[in-house]
């Protein structure tokens, strides 16, 4: 290359850096920044972080590591764990909480933090200080699988100037934004303010709190003005954390700001959105999590978001943990039964060091009483999973809480028409119930579905575990499992009346994913509290279920119950008897009992059909009669019954 004197110029070598987290790499200088302080690291320590910093996500092969740091030389794996160790040290004592390297057993190590690469001039690509000009606090920890997300809430803020990142308590939404902010502020010439709305109890103190972090007196009884007037030629970002208590306040704030002061940018935190003027909502989606699939290795497993966060967090409580084969499908079902919640799973994965991964999981069925030790340092409502739940439930109005508590009763998704069905009664009109449910999902308690041409809902496990809790309190379980039973049996009524009729596969889809809500339906009519006769009849509707389901063995056992309790009852109902009789010996067929078993039951339902003249079901026992001889080997009793069945068939015109 010729310069203007016409003198040949040779350009620098283009150097490639890295930050993470706090920290700056930069590999041909041989350092390693955390701020503007160097962080102290051996030779070979700092060779192996280099590796594994350029295969960030990856995983680097042990073997290729010994070969990089020691050329030509015969090193055991223990000096290549000291030196791994060594590198860990000195990333945590820069200050930091988290675990940047993950052993994956037998292979080698995984670097899991985000990495950002810049080629370039070092002093370009990284600011000689960190900016001051901002009162955000430190991440103790690193957002895990929200890099997507960051980078298109930075996107939508730097377009839009407002932007409201949403979801359910416990969700990680303050750290996305600090992860936001900490990306931007760079970018902002005054610099950025965090204001933390949780502490205020009194809406009308919201700009206050944004003037005592501005540092801007207040005079008069209308704040606006020297607000604006403070801001009115800044560069600045706000973020205002926690607003869902204060939402009418921080809306009109946000709202007064962004008109007088253009060069200001909101980002706000919320569990809904604050509906204010240019306000573009960012819901925040739970962790993905590992699916329950057979064999998942540990590099799979550390794929996953909701792992990741576990394992890491597990790590720092219980001494250096690491995940093993075994305790993959162990994790990942903790993960899946936590909803990708990250404050659950923190507090999580907090308790392996008492009860180890399996105890953790075992207990899970009590999960407001396990996951109760959060930092000490943490917002009061993040030190419980129940304290995160209570601040969301107590900002509900009267009606949305017993509306959620009564949502608690559904095992899987409902509709709308189920939500009216249970929700309402006396207290709440049925049709109120609709624009409820509607309030529940924009405040991030209730999840929907509209993709399809059914809206669905549904409570994330953990959501419906608290509505049952408050349920409980509230003494109105009965009533409301009551009620819930009922709309399975109408809906399963209706259900079984178009069985023959309707398409399987369409059949099928519509009901199999009720079969959880059965079987909770059931249980309760059949305990000590329920209604044995409601659990009588609904047993019957979901007969077809059962069978188009392939499970044989609980229509079987339930329809044995309901049996029992039918035949034992002063009531004649010689047709539910008849059903039940029938389903009872079609099920023993594809079971392990006796096909002697199995041909008592078909006669008894036949006897039953002969007396209501039900040709269907007489028709239907005298197969089963026939399949049980032939099963048998009584051949001449299966062709007397074969000829029964073929002269009825006539009887009734080839039916």
């Amino acid at each position: 290359m010729t310069n203007s004197n016409g003198r040949n110029h040779v350009s620098a070598p283009v150097e490639l850096t890295f930050t993470f987290g706090p920290f700056r790499l930069f590999p041909r200088q041989q350092l390693l920044l955390q701020g503007e302080n160097p962080v102290p690291l051996g030779s070979r320590a700092f060779e192996i972080l280099v590796a594994l910093v350029e295969h960030a996500g990856e995983v680097a092969d042990k073997d290729e590591l010994i070969a990089r740091v020691w050329p030509g030389l015969t090193v055991e794996d223990s000096n290549l764990r000291a030196q791994i160790n060594a590198v860990r040290r000195a990333l945590a004592e820069g200050g930091t909480s988290e675990n940047y390297i993950v052993t994956v057993p037998g292979r080698g190590y995984r670097f899991v933090a985000t990495v950002v690469r810049f080629t370039g001039d070092a002093a370009q690509a990284f600011p000689a200080a960190p900016h001051k000009g901002h009162n955000f606090p430190d991440r103790l920890t690193r957002p895990i699988g929200r890099a997507d997300i960051v980078a298109m809430v930075c996107s939508r803020l730097q377009r839009g100037r407002f932007v409201t990142i949403v979801g359910p308590g416990g969700i990680g939404k303050t750290t996305v934004a600090l992860a936001v902010a900490d990306q931007l502020i760079a970018s902002y010439g005054d610099g950025g303010r965090f204001v933390d709305l949780a502490p205020l109890n009194d809406p009308q103190l919201v700009p206050s709190a944004l003037a005592s972090v501005l540092g801007v007196a207040i005079r008069s009884e209308n704040p606006y003005p020297a607000l604006a007037s403070f801001l009115k030629d800044k560069q600045m970002l706000l973020l205002f954390d926690n607003c869902e208590h204060v939402l009418l306040a921080a809306a009109a704030l946000a709202e007064e700001l962004l008109k007088g002061a253009p060069g200001v940018h909101i980002l706000a935190t919320s569990r809904e959105p604050l509906r204010a003027e240019d306000e573009r909502v960012q819901r925040l989606p739970p962790l993905e999590t590992a699916p329950a699939e057979a064999g998942l290795t540990v590099v799979e497993a550390l794929s996953y978001p909701a792992v990741q966060l576990f394992v890491e967090r597990a790590a720092a409580s219980a001494g250096g943990y690491e995940l093993k084969d075994e305790d993959v499908p162990i994790v990942a079902q903790i993960c899946r039964r936590l909803d990708g919640i990250a404050l659950a799973i923190e507090l999580a994965a907090s308790r392996v060091d008492a009860f180890g991964v399996r105890g953790v999981a075992s207990r899970l069925d009590d999960r407001f009483h396990l996951l109760t030790r959060g930092r000490r340092t943490a917002l009061p409502r993040h030190q419980t999973l129940r304290a995160a739940f209570d601040w969301s439930y107590e900002l509900l109005s009267e009606i949305e809480r017993i509306v959620m508590r009564r949502l608690g009763i559904f095992v899987g998704r409902f509709t709308m028409e189920a939500a009216a069905a249970v929700a309402g009664d006396a207290r709440i009109i049925p049709s109120e119930v609709d624009g409820l449910v509607a309030d529940l999902v924009e405040k991030s308690l209730v999840m929907a579905d509209v993709g399809g041409t059914t809206v669905y809902y549904r409570l994330t496990d953990t959501a419906r575990a608290y509505a049952l809790k408050r349920l409980t309190e509230d003494d109105e379980t009965q009533a409301v499992r009551r009620r819930h039973a009922l709309y399975q049996l109408d809906r399963f009524e209706r259900a079984h009346a178009e069985w023959e009729t309707r398409p399987t596969t369409e059949w099928l889809s519509a009901h199999a994913p009720q079969i959880d809500d059965i079987r909770s339906a059931l249980d309760w009519a059949f305990s000590p509290s329920g209604d044995v006769g409601l659990g009588v009849e609904l047993t019957v509707a979901a007969g077809p279920l059962w069978f188009e389901m392939s499970l044989m063995e609980e229509c079987r056992t339930r329809a044995e119950r309901a049996l029992t309790t039918l035949e034992e009852s002063t009531t004649k109902d010689d047709r539910r008897r008849m059903y039940l009789y029938a389903a009872v010996a079609w099920s023993q067929m594809y079971t392990t009992a006796s096909a002697r078993d199995t041909g008592v039951a078909w006669t008894t339902a036949f006897e039953i059909a002969e007396g209501l003249d039900d040709t269907d079901y007489r028709l239907r026992a005298l197969w089963g009669m026939w399949a049980s001889r032939v099963n048998r080997g009584e051949f001449g009793e299966a062709l007397v019954l074969a000829g029964r069945f073929f002269f009825r068939c006539r009887e009734h015109g080839g039916y």
